[in-house]
């Protein structure tokens, strides 16, 4: 149980997916700038990383180690998170119109998310059990979606802010992003 916990604030605090591997930037920039939205996407994307991580691992152990077909694996979970991706995008179309109008091009662009893609990757890497897979993708979404969440609240807070017009937008987003990955860096150690 002990290393389960270490495997889930690892992925969450110390080793965050956007924070210190650098993957998913593209929505921490573009979805962080309402706390409604990036705390939406951060869901969506903690359910992805969950089934694409299930299907990774069952692909991995059942279909392509005993074909000796392991070169295969990036392509195999490339489909997988295309074919989750499509079905979350069909199903918030029809269940709530004003939700998936807000998510806009961010939406599909979960499917060429590299952290859903990562966190796959970093599990295989690892060599992680399925309950272990499970658990990191978990860890590796809900940090995901808190460094969103941080990031969408201080980026509300900065439009009402006296900024300097030269700062205003992306230069304080990427400063407050540096800011971030140094507040977070403090994380380490704690397993």
């Amino acid at each position: 149980m002990g290393e389960l916990w270490s495997i889930f604030i690892g992925m969450a605090l110390i080793n965050n997916i956007i924070l210190v591997k650098f993957l998913g930037l593209c929505p921490f920039f573009g979805i962080s700038k309402k706390l409604g939205i990036a705390v939406n996407m951060g869901v969506l994307v903690t359910a992805v990383m969950l089934v694409a991580s299930v299907a990774g691992w069952l692909i991995d152990n059942y279909v392509l180690a005993p074909l000796n077909a392991e070169y295969l694996n990036i392509i195999m979970y490339i489909l997988v998170i295309a074919t989750l991706v499509q079905m979350i995008e069909v199903f918030l179309k029809r269940t709530n119109y004003s939700l998936y109008n807000s998510f806009g091009i961010y939406l599909a662009l979960i499917v060429t998310n590299c952290a859903v893609l990562g966190i796959i990757l970093i599990s295989n890497d690892e060599g992680y059990s399925f309950i272990e897979s499970l658990i990191a993708a978990l860890g590796a979404g809900i940090g995901f979606t808190l460094v969103l969440a941080i990031m969408s609240g201080i980026r509300e807070r900065l439009e009402l802010a006296d900024c300097p017009r030269a700062l205003k937008g992306l230069p304080i987003a990427f400063i407050t992003g540096a800011l971030l990955v140094m507040a977070f860096y403090g994380f380490t150690g704690i397993v």
